[in-house]
């Protein structure tokens, strides 16, 4: 289940450039499938219902795709993937333990209670970053080139999410204090 899941994270990794380098060589309705392979492989390795939900919005942009041959729906994964991430972290706050918290247990399973404050805080802060990553992206699906739009979404997108990943990774002994 792990190779899957492994897979799974490449795929959508990889997805941005792959779309943007078969829009300029096929219809957009085969690059369909593409997307329709992904979704199916995220929803098999998934233990989340979210992903389910997810699974369900990639199969109307499939079929959006497939009716109209245009590349729109396609672009429109990213946007998908950052609401089921959005949703996914703000369904912890309300029924904790947070993501977060869930990582941090895995280095530290004793954590201390003083620190739940901070990661709750984080927590915030990555509902915040889906939000307004998912805006971008919505942005650049709609209104840049294709170009622009794999740029964001295939590179800009993840070195922001490495940012913010090794920001929290050095502020956090910081806060455990």
């Amino acid at each position: 289940m792990r190779a899957g899941a492994a897979l799974a994270w490449l795929a959508t990794l990889l997805y941005p450039l792959v779309i943007w380098l078969g829009l300029a060589r096929f219809e957009p309705r085969w690059l369909a499938l593409l997307l329709l392979a992904v979704a199916l492989l995220r929803l098999a390795v998934s233990r989340e219902r979210v992903w389910l939900l997810a699974a369900s919005g990639a199969a109307l942009l499939v079929l959006a795709t497939l009716l109209s041959n245009h590349g729109l729906p396609l672009k429109l994964y990213p946007v998908l993937v950052n609401a089921a991430l959005l949703a996914v972290f703000a369904i912890s706050l309300r029924h904790p333990p947070t993501v977060i918290e869930r990582l941090a247990r895995l280095q530290t399973p004793d954590l201390p209670s003083q620190a739940i404050p901070y990661i709750t805080r984080v927590t915030q802060a990555w509902c915040l970053f889906f939000l307004v990553n998912g805006g971008i992206a919505l942005c650049t699906a709609l209104w840049a080139t294709d170009a622009v739009w794999a740029l964001y979404n295939g590179l800009i997108a993840y070195l922001l999410i490495g940012t913010m990943f090794l920001g929290e990774r050095l502020l956090r002994p910081r806060h455990a204090r």
